[in-house]
């Protein structure tokens, strides 16, 4: 019997039939922005196709240069570009996978002096302030929408999916928030959702029936002047008529308060909006934002609430998820932590998106292993991330490997992570390691107590330390006080807090134990208890879905000290820092910058600020004052003659930086 029928079964969608229901969503991933940009590109989207994903949707090409998100952002407007994108749909045809172009107009997010939108507001997150669209150009940018869908079945893509979600420009024209035009695409609700629609009615008129069209619809905007459940059940019903074969479902505009696909937003957590499109239509819908394992997807098509799911971050860390459900698999799935460390945090500061558990994304062409000469024995010393990493793929090359870890578990200081409210996706990372592990065979040795001695004598090939980080104690007078605590201490269960708590250092480390003290835990795993804090309006009653928020009391009182006098939390992941700030606030966390400690005692924390002596009656104070090397036992190497190499936070200690020690663990393995 198969373990996933609905995830797996075939649906026929126009002219094409899908093998499965698993979307590969579009992303952001400045590929094209590297060099050997195209073969890049290729190679990304025919490893999902190899991985048996049903359908894949590419990153957003503009049809028109005023369209672009950024200077050399993808453009595709121009019968010189056919060749370059067959390339990439001969790739993924090859692998037996289907493709489809998606095609998106920034409006008044585009981060250039060409930037338009449908009124001349300009965007919160954007400095760059558009120029409002004269009818006639509002016109021709339908025309342009018709010809790239005409260039597209040209280059032989089996579809296109036309971009209405997140905010960007035919949203803009969709919301009262943004679309301030008297003209006929502004005004009423019907005058509002023309230009959508006249963009399909020009596709289907250049190109018939049977190519195929998706239309990606906001299901819920989010933000203040945006669509009302009822209006965006009107808007699918519309599109859906004007020619659409599939509608996707987008949540939440890129300027919306509300976090929409981060790890401290419960799972499927937008099955209602979802829902609410589904029940408009006819055709197969969509469902996107925060499903990542094949067990969510299967309960969600089951149950009727959409036809198909669509993952984009989770085909980033595991291209072959569709392959493995297929296979009864689920356990040997990498699955998407949605961290956003290595993908949305480096699309947002001008760099290419990866994977932190999967640094292969959107580097195949740079991580193919070359064959081994002869099988070695290795021994890796470390059971953490970058351990555990390093014994994978040295094992899945075919060398025999050793994991030696002190601890009577895996993990290493993931198993603090994993305690942080919002984190509780590292439990699958930790899940897939020891998976693996077992399934290759590497020898796992808990509770090992190792010495360099007992490496002498040619049993091992090659030695790799991956002993991990260990905290560092701040000089200050009273740091053995018994107020005092290190992030160890509390994220490990080892010692109780009190009623209020100074944390000393404000890095990830500082927000993680903040998070923790706080108790907000439920807010990341019940769809519920994240609507009230956030003030999200499940009912879609209201304009953009929004209502007030509701604040609980925090378990604690919590106050968070730095050094530097700056905002805390400035060096907080771009995606994600703002969402823990804001949780941060709801909860009263005191920030306090620009300190200087004097001392722990019975009375407190003494510290200076502003040029005075300040004491804080705490019950206790905790040390996150960041990370040193824990190199012990690799000096120990060094001093006996034996040979070793060291990885991961052994070798750098940053902020608990998982995402360097698997990438460099990984690169070290496949070079060995």
């Amino acid at each position: 019997m198969e373990l996933y029928p609905h995830l797996m079964a075939s649906l026929q969608v126009g002219a094409v039939t899908l093998r499965n229901r698993i979307v590969m969503g579009a992303m952001h991933t400045r590929l094209e922005t590297l060099d050997r940009p195209h073969e890049r590109v290729a190679a990304f989207y025919r490893t999902r196709a190899q991985g048996e994903v049903g359908l894949i949707l590419t990153c957003g090409h503009s049809p028109n240069r005023e369209g672009i998100f950024e200077p050399n952002a993808p453009l595709f407007c121009d019968h010189s570009q056919i060749k370059e994108h067959r390339s990439i749909t001969e790739a993924v045809h090859a692998a037996g996978g289907l493709i489809a172009l998606q095609l998106l107009h920034a409006g008044r997010y585009a981060r250039h002096p060409l930037c338009v939108g449908p009124s001349s507001d300009r965007a919160r997150i954007n400095p760059v302030v558009p120029r409002e669209l004269t009818t006639e150009e509002v016109w021709q940018t339908i025309e342009d929408f018709a010809k790239a869908t005409e260039l597209a079945r040209e280059a032989g893509y089996d579809g296109v999916e036309i971009m209405g979600s997140e905010g960007y420009l035919i949203n803009q024209f969709t919301a009262i928030l943004t679309n301030h035009r008297t003209d006929e695409f502004g005004g009423s609700g019907v005058a509002r959702m023309r230009f959508p629609l006249e963009i399909l009615r020009a596709i289907r008129r250049r190109i018939g029936d049977e190519f195929m069209v998706i239309y990606r619809i906001s299901a819920v905007d989010l933000v203040d002047g945006g669509m009302s459940g009822p209006e965006v059940a009107e808007l699918a019903r519309n599109v859906e008529a004007a020619g659409a074969d599939m509608l996707n479902t987008g949540i939440g505009w890129h300027e919306s308060a509300v976090p929409t696909i981060a790890a401290s937003v419960p799972r499927s957590a937008w099955l209602y909006a979802i829902e609410n499109v589904k029940a408009a239509v006819t055709c197969p819908v969509i469902a996107s934002n925060r499903i990542n394992t094949p067990d969510g997807a299967e309960r969600l098509l089951a149950t009727g609430s959409a036809d198909l799911v669509s993952m984009a971050r989770p085909l980033l860390a595991d291209p072959d998820f569709a392959k493995k459900s297929r296979l009864g698999r689920p356990g040997e799935i990498n699955t998407c932590i949605a961290c956003n460390q290595a993908c949305l945090d480096r699309i947002f500061t001008d760099r290419s998106a990866t994977c932190l558990v999967n640094p292969r994304a959107g580097r195949e062409i740079e991580f193919v292993p070359s064959p081994i000469a002869r099988r070695k024995k290795l021994a890796v010393i470390g059971g953490g991330p970058a351990g555990m990493a390093f014994a994978i793929n040295a094992s899945e090359r075919g060398h025999y490997v050793s994991l030696f870890e002190s601890a009577a578990s895996l993990g290493g200081q993931l198993n603090l992570a994993r305690a942080v409210p919002g984190k509780s996706e590292f439990n699958e990372m930790l899940r897939y390691f020891r998976t693996r592990l077992a399934t290759l065979g590497v020898d796992v040795r808990l509770g090992a107590d190792v010495k360099p001695s007992d490496f002498r004598g040619g049993g091992f090939d090659e030695i790799v330390v991956a002993t991990g980080v260990r905290p560092r104690i701040p000089d200050i007078e009273g740091a053995d006080h018994p107020k005092v605590l290190s992030y160890i201490d509390v994220l490990g269960g080892s010692s109780s807090v009190g009623n209020s708590v100074a944390i000393i250092g404000a890095g990830g480390v500082g927000f993680d134990v903040a998070e923790f003290l706080v108790g907000n835990e439920q807010e990341s795993v019940d769809p519920e208890t994240f609507f009230q804090a956030w003030g999200v309006d499940s009912s879609l009653a209201s304009g953009g879905g929004l209502i007030p928020a509701q604040r609980k009391s925090p378990l604690r009182q919590v106050y968070m000290f730095q050094r530097k006098d700056e905002p805390l939390g400035k060096r907080l992941g771009k995606s994600t820092g703002w969402i823990l700030k804001s949780r941060l606030r709801r909860a009263n966390v005191e920030m306090i910058s620009g300190v200087t400690y004097q001392r722990v005692d019975d009375a407190g924390l003494h510290y200076t600020r502003d040029g005075q002596l300040r004491v804080l009656a705490v019950d206790n104070v905790i040390f996150c004052t960041g990370q040193e090397c824990e190199r012990d036992l690799y000096e120990r190497f060094k001093a006996e003659g034996i040979e070793v190499r060291v990885i991961g936070g052994a070798d750098f200690a940053g902020e608990l930086d998982a995402l360097r020690a698997i990438e460099q663990a990984t690169r070290l393995a496949i070079a060995v």
